[in-house]
């Protein structure tokens, strides 16, 4: 057994010699770390195929673009408890265990909340004992690495595959063929219409599996993903051509582009086209691949419900809905109705967002030319729909127009999970209330028993137990381990509020891990900051209605109040910033180069740089995220309210003990619910305020620049060559879209809350034992938060999925 040190020993020393073809005294951390991976993994696989043999249960497919799972190499170790023994044979054989870990790199599946949940997702399905599993698509470079010159933002491929993948495991004897373009030719056959695409282009989907371990259980799940390859039959074509070599490249490298970035760059029309052909190629694979499977059980198509769940991870696996059908009809025979019950029952939809540029439309021309048989089946769907409403609401012409799966041209993706969905739920509860009341109030009145709330979760094993070991460390020695196991279980940590001893040695674990960040940040960026600062923390995707700019508008404000006072009262702050903007979103890489702009002025001035620091991380990874989060004392959750539909950057930060300055918007509110408003810092206008100014358009922004003096400096900051522009024209865009432009997200008219709720921070901050605390008070509520509870809330009621 792998658990016995000496075997272990033996098993690793001749992984090394296969893998590098060195011997242990030649070996370097990078020889050892693939040959102490290649061992655990060929122990998992084998636990692996012992658990699919055993699954007879439902399962369930979670689809999704995006798998943010991070480095496994931890996970392993500690779900499969070996840590101890392995350290011990490393040491022997001289090799750190913490260093082997420093040489793994994040897989690039991912970008930000939406595929750190889906990862979280997986830990839960398979530590609840649940037969659930990801389908996704493997990425060659993943979304970008980022570097920043001079504050810019530039776009890096990410080639985390070069020297391959430890954990994955090929399967072409289970490759599929994708179909892109061609002809759709019917006929009638024994009486029966029927469909085949000619001429089309075949692309090859290649799965590689990825083995998803439980905590301390025998359940191994999947994630499976798909690359892109050319068939056979393109290779001999391709072979005719008297320059061979040159032509197949050229072919090959367009096939493989379909899974070569994570969200190409959708600011030409190649761009959307190379994307909108992902989404068919992820769901077209992932659902032959299953159907396949399932149909080896010679079971009826009715029954597949009962034994096959579908989810929508938010609206880009939307073309899972036709593609089923076409499957069921077309090539096994089904009846529309038939198909149409089956499918429905067995896909369910989670929408992630209210706003309109991520509820995905396609040009219905695209459509047809690329997919030509799901547009027929869409084009079907939509004229079926839409009599089912005419029935409903007669008369009603424009109420059916505004609830079309296709209108002006476009096919509304969102629509389209919803009418193919038996459930669609939101993931916090404002935004379940904003979608049933507001975003999709139309489909809420037509379908009232499909919706409902799954409020997002994290995985506590991953953002405490193995991110912030130290306080995992402490809190098992008040509480017991079995909030390991039962999140809910950290509550009993209230029983420590009083106690001086537990205070004292929280205090000590989070200055612990504010040294480990700042011996980090030191050798990164060479930028020496004071670990008995407060670290007031933003870490998310770089965007408008994320508010990095209410952020640095109030660092300003800052800079000033402590040039003009130098001795005011003031404990020292850390602002810590990170995180990507998209490659085609201009404002956000403003924001980020203002972000670099004024860390630059504050961080070297010398009036100022004891009391006031500004960091910005850049190339944003889980990796770098496990460093920061353990760090916080402070969580910046700045969306404007309607705009975040949940969060998990929250969740995370509380589940560490810092403390939320948040607007009252997605999964903020219940963090404020359950730690009440001594704990939290709520600044901000309401959603039901919110809704009101954009209804009425009585928000004049410039009014609030020209009455608030602290404002109006800041502002003038971004035009003005006074204490930090040396180029003035740098940032008239952002004054523009504040000023001229009316302040979409509403920055200037939270930033008198937002600046009073940082004083009282300030003030409270000193309190010591008073802020540990609350910190204390976070941690024993965000239990509540695991994601073990959201994934067991969806299988008992969305997927009838039992152990």
């Amino acid at each position: 057994m792998i658990q016995e040190k000496e075997r272990f020993k033996q098993l690793f020393l001749t992984a090394l010699n296969h893998t590098t073809g060195k011997q242990v005294e030649e070996a370097t951390d990078q020889d050892a770390y693939v040959a102490l991976s290649t061992v655990l993994s060929n122990y998992i696989q084998e636990k692996h195929q012992d658990s699919v043999k055993q699954a007879t249960s439902k399962q369930v497919y979670y689809f999704s673009m995006e798998f943010l799972i991070g480095g496994l190499l931890q996970t392993h170790l500690s779900y499969l408890t070996l840590e101890e023994d392995v350290t011990e044979v490393l040491q022997e054989l001289g090799f750190s265990l913490d260093d082997i870990k420093a040489c793994e790199h994040d897989p690039g599946l991912g970008n930000g909340g939406l595929g750190r949940l889906a990862a979280c997702f997986l830990d839960s399905f398979a530590s609840l004992n649940l037969s659930g599993n990801g389908v996704g698509l493997r990425y060659r470079y993943g979304l970008f690495n980022q570097r920043l010159e001079n504050g810019r933002q530039f776009e890096l491929p990410d080639h985390w595959l070069s020297e391959g993948y430890v954990w994955e495991f090929r399967k072409p004897s289970e490759a599929v063929e994708v179909s892109f373009g061609g002809q759709v030719e019917s006929s009638v056959k024994n009486g029966k219409l029927q469909f085949e695409l000619e001429h089309a282009e075949i692309v090859r989907a290649v799965p590689y599996d990825i083995p998803i371990l439980g905590y301390q259980t025998d359940k191994v799940n999947t994630l499976r993903l798909w690359a892109a390859e050319p068939t056979s039959d393109q290779v001999l074509e391709k072979a005719k051509y008297e320059d061979f070599g040159s032509e197949m490249l050229t072919y090959q490298r367009k096939l493989e582009a379909l899974t070569d970035f994570l969200y190409p760059d959708d600011s030409t029309d190649d761009g959307k086209i190379l994307r909108l052909k992902q989404e068919y190629f992820l769901v077209s694979a992932g659902i032959q691949s299953i159907l396949a499977k399932f149909e080896k059980r010679k079971l009826a198509w009715s029954n597949l419900p009962n034994f096959l769940s579908f989810h929508i991870n938010d609206t880009h696996p939307a073309f899972l809905i036709p593609e089923l059908m076409r499957i069921l009809m077309d090539e096994k025979g089904l009846s529309w109705d038939d198909a149409w019950e089956i499918t429905t029952q067995s896909v369910s939809y989670t929408n992630h967002t209210t706003l309109q540029e991520a509820l995905e439309t396609w040009p219905e021309n695209w459509v047809k030319v690329f997919l030509p048989r799901i547009y027929m089946i869409l084009v079907e769907m939509n004229e079926r729909f839409c009599q089912q409403m005419w029935e409903k609401y007669p008369g009603e012409f424009d109420r059916i127009a505004q609830l079309a799966l296709i209108a002006d041209g476009q096919i509304k993706m969102a629509h389209v999970a919803i009418v193919g969905s038996h459930s669609i739920n939101g993931v916090a509860k404002l935004h379940t209330e904003i979608l049933k009341k507001k975003e999709m109030r139309l489909f809420y009145q037509a379908y009232p028993d499909r919706f409902n709330n799954k409020t997002n979760g994290i995985s506590h094993r991953r953002w405490l137990m193995l991110a912030n070991p130290y306080l995992t460390k402490l809190i098992t020695e008040a509480i017991g381990d079995e909030w390991l196991q039962s999140p809910k279980q950290l509550i009993k940590l209230l029983d420590f509020q009083e106690d001086s001893i537990f205070l004292e040695k929280l205090q000590q674990v989070k200055l612990h891990n504010k040294q480990l960040l700042a011996n980090y940040v030191q050798k990164e960026q060479g930028i020496v900051i004071n670990p008995n600062a407060i670290f007031d923390v933003q870490v998310k995707r770089i965007h408008g209605y994320k508010r990095q700019l209410l952020n640095i508008l109030h660092i300003i404000y800052l800079y000033r109040e402590l040039k003009n006072d130098p001795n005011k009262s003031f404990p020292p702050r850390v602002f810590i910033f990170a995180g990507k903007a998209a490659p085609g979103y201009y404002f956000a890489k403003q924001i980020i180069q203002l972000i670099d702009t004024v860390a630059k002025i504050v961080n070297q001035d010398p009036i100022v740089k004891e009391k006031l620091q500004v960091v910005f991380l850049e190339n944003f990874s889980n990796q770098l995220a496990e460093k920061i989060i353990p760090a916080a004392d402070v969580s910046e959750q700045l969306s404007t309210a309607t705009k975040e539909a949940s969060g998990t950057g929250n969740m995370k930060m509380m589940m560490n003990g810092a403390l939320t300055l948040g607007t009252m918007d997605g999964a903020n509110i219940e963090i404020f619910d359950k730690v009440g408003k001594g704990n939290i810092y709520p600044f901000g206008l309401s959603a039901k305020e919110v809704l009101h100014f954009q209804q009425s358009n009585e928000y004049v922004a410039r009014d609030i620049y020209h009455t608030d003096d602290r404002i109006r400096y800041a502002v003038d900051q971004l035009v003005k060559a006074e204490d930090f522009l040396e180029n003035e024209g740098l940032f008239h865009d952002v004054y523009h879209a504040l000023v001229t432009y009316n302040d979409e997200y509403f920055v200037l008219k939270d930033f008198a809350d937002y600046a009073k709720q940082q004083a009282r921070i300030s003030n409270e901050y000193q309190e010591r034992n008073k802020w540990t605390q609350k910190s204390l008070i976070n941690i024993a509520y965000s239990g509540q938060f695991s994601s073990d509870d959201t994934i067991a809330s969806y299988a008992s009621d969305i997927w009838d999925l039992r152990e």
